[in-house]
């Protein structure tokens, strides 16, 4: 996601968010924290850190994962495909939509579920595109090249993979779907001397208006963006706490009963514009973004730049990532 936090323009974005929050009436219930849960004796499935750094690899080895590139229709192949090896079904949501200087593009929303029959369900997403401008590159040469894209997109759908993995052979008791949203991060870069929201997200804003089932509705959503730097620091940010207040809230009090109170830090930040927004307004599904917050200049150090690499991936956070999340949907729905 996809704006610098302290960017002059980031205001502009918060400002947009925050006209959006003001109007904001959310009433969908997120079951509560159940009381005397022991957290750290919740049952789930064993998450491998090594298999999902392994996912991470296998998208760069494709190169950029940009709209319409050779590495994006290879790497959406092979999502499908390993997606297909765990899930009862894989669904492509292909869309056209235009990028913010008016080029038209073709993108492809990927869906995998477990217990598709299931009525109650949740929604586990990230975005599988790499950013086609490295804007925050420090080599300006470099402003128009793509992005590698390890943590700023692979990260996060590595850890579903792995989750969808692990969660196919110890299925929780409830229906959950995997969304991996294209044309995400390419949004307005640097250069231009305009900002305007919606240029982000293309992929989420097509779903939340198009679900791939009629009708189809969670009782709470995830959101992981940037879930993979040696130096993990995810915040309150201000759209989850907004429409998703309970559910983020007891995110950050499963994490902090496991020991990783320093990672997922008590602290309410400002609003990010991400694909959580659009699930949240639109779909009206409550979802929490777990994404990374630096604290200081940007999202992480390597942000939309040319060494967004795998050095940029830390095997220990994906699995905190997703332990932290396995533990809040199988406390509220064990395994049978």
């Amino acid at each position: 996601m996809k704006l610098k936090i302290q960017d002059s323009r980031f205001k502009v974005m918060i400002a947009a968010c925050l006209l959006v929050l003001a109007g904001c009436k959310h009433k969908t219930e997120v079951p509560q924290q159940p009381a005397g849960v022991n957290y750290a004796q919740v049952a789930v499935p064993e998450f491998s850190a090594d298999s999902a750094y392994g996912y991470v690899e296998a998208q760069l080895a494709f190169g950029p994962r940009t709209p319409g590139s050779p590495g994006w229709e290879r790497c959406a192949a092979y999502l499908e495909r390993q997606l297909g090896r765990w899930c009862d079904t894989v669904m492509v949501q292909p869309f056209n939509t235009t990028l913010w200087d008016g080029r038209a593009v073709s993108g492809r929303n990927i869906v995998a579920s477990l217990l598709p029959q299931a009525s109650q369900r949740v929604l586990l997403a990230a975005h599988w595109d790499s950013r086609l401008w490295a804007d925050h590159d420090g080599d300006q040469a470099k402003h128009r090249q793509p992005v590698p894209g390890a943590n700023d997109g692979a990260s996060g759908v590595a850890v579903l993979m792995e989750m969808a993995r692990v969660m196919s052979q110890m299925p929780p008791s409830v229906g959950v779907d995997f969304v991996l949203f294209d044309v995400e991060d390419q949004g307005l870069p640097e250069w231009a001397d305009t900002y305007e929201d919606n240029t982000w997200c293309k992929g989420s804003q097509h779903w939340a208006r198009n679900r791939h089932v009629p009708y189809y509705t969670a009782v709470y959503g995830i959101l992981f963006d940037m879930v993979g730097t040696p130096h993990p620091r995810f915040t309150k940010e201000q759209v989850s706490r907004n429409f998703a207040p309970g559910l983020t809230d007891k995110v950050w009090n499963v994490a902090a009963a496991l020991g990783y109170g320093s990672i997922f830090v008590n602290q309410n930040t400002d609003p990010i514009l991400d694909d959580h927004l659009y699930i949240n307004q639109i779909a009206g599904i409550p979802t929490v973004d777990i994404v990374q917050n630096s604290g200081i200049t940007s999202f992480f150090e390597h942000w939309h730049t040319t060494t967004d690499d795998l050095e940029s991936v830390d095997r220990e956070t994906l699995r905190t990532v997703a332990l932290v999340a396995m533990k809040t949907i199988y406390g509220d729905y064990p395994a049978k």
